[in-house]
């Protein structure tokens, strides 16, 4: 058994270097260069493998580490030490690289549109709803992506894209019941309230992803309104796309155009039927799936920020932090990074059981 895994850890190995290898020449080739289409697929399997090529070059260090120090063990102890830490990280690697290797979603590199909703606990929700738009968009920012609120109102209903390479890949885990424990500003006797807001996180679609027809569509067209219903626009500017198939209702009332809103509108129709193709997928793979990020998670609560201790809990993964102010800053890039682990191993585990 021991023989098997170590030839398995070797032809990984191998297979890593000459498709990174591979890869490496293709970004010089001249022909592949003058296809924009061609160069950037090259270029984003390049840089998912990297990783993975970094970990096996320090991986080829330590085996060479370890040889060399088994010829010289027995003539000073540093070797001993060396020859030991050398196979102990060598170990480690094989997990770190087996890891690296799991299969990605196929919408990581997708843009994401999010929709956040305030849950239980009346206006202490809505506030709090707005608290994790801010936190969103900030580590959004923080990672180099690019924001576009597509809706927003003062009852704690956000609608925004963010867009940029492996979007999806971070802000994936984000989807689910938030909940929020703290002292409302109203609070006169310093009771402690909890409250909750709904994250739905989808990735953003192209036409090419979902195939709507046209005549699915029951599209009208009204006024805008302002806060206490009063007509905030003279034209009939904001629109309402009933997907007729599925009663999927998308509403767009910020832009001044009626084809803004329109557009926007498509924009998340087509991202929530997405999801919607995507949830029917994982379910119906759900009886041989161990876990699901993403679908079954998504109902309950998955995080919980505590106000008065200053702590920030992840239930999915059991990690807390005592950061909870730069976590609402945008810093989460631990909790992303643990996520991230938890479900390759998760995935790691499903492809061993069903080999």
């Amino acid at each position: 058994m021991v023989a098997k895994i170590f030839a398995m850890i070797a032809q990984l190995l191998t297979q890593i270097e000459n498709r990174f290898a591979e890869l490496s020449r293709q970004m010089t080739d001249p022909e592949v260069i003058g296809d924009r289409e061609r160069y950037a697929e090259v270029g984003r399997a390049y840089r998912q493998l990297e990783p993975a090529h970094e970990l096996v070059q320090e991986y080829r260090r330590a085996e060479s580490d370890m040889e060399g120090a088994k010829e010289l063990i027995d003539e000073d102890e540093e070797f001993a030490q060396l020859y030991e830490s050398s196979k102990q990280r060598i170990e480690e690697l094989e997990e770190e690289i087996r890891l690296a290797m799991v299969e990605r979603d196929p919408n990581d590199d997708k843009d994401v549109i999010i929709e956040l909703r305030p849950g239980t606990g009346g206006d202490e929700a809505g506030l709090f709803a707005g608290d994790l738009y801010r936190m969103l968009t900030r580590y959004a920012e923080r990672r180099g992506f690019k924001t576009e609120t597509l809706a927003a109102d003062e009852g704690g209903h956000y609608t925004f894209e963010i867009r940029g390479d492996g979007a999806y890949s971070v802000f994936k885990y984000e989807g689910g019941v938030h909940r929020v424990q703290r002292v409302p500003e109203t609070e006169s006797q310093g009771r402690i309230h909890t409250s909750t807001a709904t994250v739905a996180v989808m990735p953003a679609a192209e036409e090419v992803d979902v195939q709507i027809d046209q005549n699915d569509l029951q599209i009208d067209v009204y006024r805008s309104s302002g806060p206490g219903g009063q007509s905030v626009n003279t034209t009939d500017s904001a629109v309402r796309i009933t997907h007729k198939p599925t009663g999927v209702v998308v509403s767009m009332q910020d832009e001044k155009s009626q084809l803004q809103n329109r557009e926007k509108a498509m924009r998340v129709l087509r991202a929530r039927l997405f999801e919607r193709a995507i949830e029917e997928q994982q379910a119906a793979e759900a009886a041989k799936r161990k876990a699901q990020v993403g679908t079954g998670e998504r109902s309950g609560k998955i995080r919980t920020y505590n106000f008065p201790q200053g702590r920030i809990t992840d239930h999915r993964i059991k990690l807390t932090a005592h950061n909870l102010d730069a976590a609402l800053a945008g810093e989460l890039d631990d909790f992303t990074a643990a996520l991230q682990a938890d479900d390759k191993r998760r995935k790691l585990e499903e492809q061993a059981t069903a080999a």
